[in-house]
């Protein structure tokens, strides 16, 4: 009976090594395969652009002066006040009609002389400084208010000198104010100085409408520096570089589960595609989009879905 148990438990030992190559065997023929999704080469108009600042400013003041001495006897202007060409900003009263007006009325009353004078903006823009208040004396040619001069309105870009050859006289450019709104503007002039720290070059851009804009108020522009009508192009998410970014290349699939190394040569790149100068890439072929970083050539993949 014990010779009998002794083999029994002898069977079931040989048995169990001999399973243990068995499924050890199995495990090492399952592969990983990393998931990803897919995208293809497209043939469309790449534009790349460079976004800079412009501030909104008034080059040019006006000032409103008194034109006799005499006292302000109303001011119908205000700080921040838009004003057009030819309004009655201040009436004065001459020093002599304050002094002798009611004495000439009294002895004739048919000569009514009030001694009073309007003095009117001679251009239109915003008051940007009131310096006298009814009541008080000024002689004559003293400056009053100060008034910025609406046709000199405009924005300033400070445009570096490298990028001078894409920025024309006459050039249409599209401005994006801070709400949003998007106003176009024409290069009016590039001003005739340099500022020396950091080398740009001021560059006056005139909009069709600055009734509502203040000044210093920041801008973006864009500028565009490339254009290619239709090219080849990838996904930014696409294109994997080294350490160094001296070498690119994608990962294409080969067959269902392979991805292989592919070097490429880029071109134009925009803020979501770059354009692909070499290799041919034919619109059949499968590019890894995601789950593509830190693949190795011949990496086994299970693609989950495509895009484009």
């Amino acid at each position: 009976m014990r010779t009998t148990c002794l083999c029994l438990l002898f069977f079931i030992l040989l048995n169990s090594c001999g399973d243990q190559p068995v499924t050890a065997e199995a495990a090492a023929s399952e592969e990983v395969q990393t998931p990803v999704t897919v995208t293809s080469i497209e043939t469309v108009p790449l534009n790349q652009y460079v976004e800079l600042n412009a501030t909104s400013a008034f080059l040019q003041s006006n000032f409103i002066k008194a034109s006799a001495n005499g006292y302000l006897r109303s001011v119908n202007v205000r700080p921040g006040q838009m004003v057009h060409a030819g309004q009655v900003a201040f009436v004065l009263r001459t020093r002599e009609a304050s002094a002798l007006g009611d004495t000439i009325t009294n002895l004739d009353t048919s000569f009514h002389f009030s001694g009073l004078v309007n003095i009117r903006a001679s251009a239109a823009g915003y008051i940007q400084q009131l310096n006298y208040q009814v009541g008080d004396y000024v002689q004559d040619g003293e400056q009053l208010a100060v008034l910025s001069d609406q046709k000199s309105f405009g924005f300033i870009l400070n445009l570096p000198y490298e990028l001078r050859r894409y920025v024309k006289t006459g050039k249409n450019l599209e401005l994006e104010l801070p709400d949003g709104t998007k106003l176009n503007g024409t290069v009016a002039s590039l001003l005739p100085n340099i500022d020396s720290a950091s080398q740009t070059l001021g560059v006056l851009i005139k909009t069709a409408s600055a009734a509502s804009i203040p000044q210093n108020l920041i801008a973006k522009v864009r500028i565009l520096k490339s254009e290619r009508t239709n090219t080849p192009s990838l996904p930014k998410q696409a294109i994997l570089t080294d350490e160094a970014q001296s070498s690119f290349w994608v990962m294409k699939i080969t067959d269902s589960v392979t991805a292989v190394k592919v070097p490429i040569e880029k071109g134009l790149e925009t803020s979501d595609r770059i354009e692909i100068l070499s290799p041919n890439l034919a619109p059949e072929d499968q590019i890894l989009l995601t789950g593509n970083y830190g693949l190795t050539d011949t990496a086994r993949v299970k693609i989950i879905k495509g895009e484009k």
